[in-house]
């Protein structure tokens, strides 16, 4: 399992922009700044742990592609 550790100043930038034209909800660019695949933060594992705030958060890949983030 991996454990990624995410900053948490405003310093972070995700590496590409994402297709957001089937959203519903694109309608603030501002909202997006931060977006990045979930490929990039799974990479290729089914599991990775986050550390946000001291915190450990748990975000896992189901086999029905969806995901699911818990503390």
């Amino acid at each position: 399992m991996q454990t990624l550790t995410l900053p948490s100043s405003q310093q972070f930038r995700a590496p590409a922009p994402m297709d957001t034209s089937s959203r519903a909800d694109a309608g603030s660019s501002a909202s997006l700044a931060h977006a990045m695949q979930s490929t990039e933060l799974l990479r290729g594992n089914k599991v990775v742990e986050i550390v946000h705030n001291g915190n450990v958060y748990r975000l896992q890949a189901t086999r029905l592609g969806k995901l699911i983030l818990t503390k």
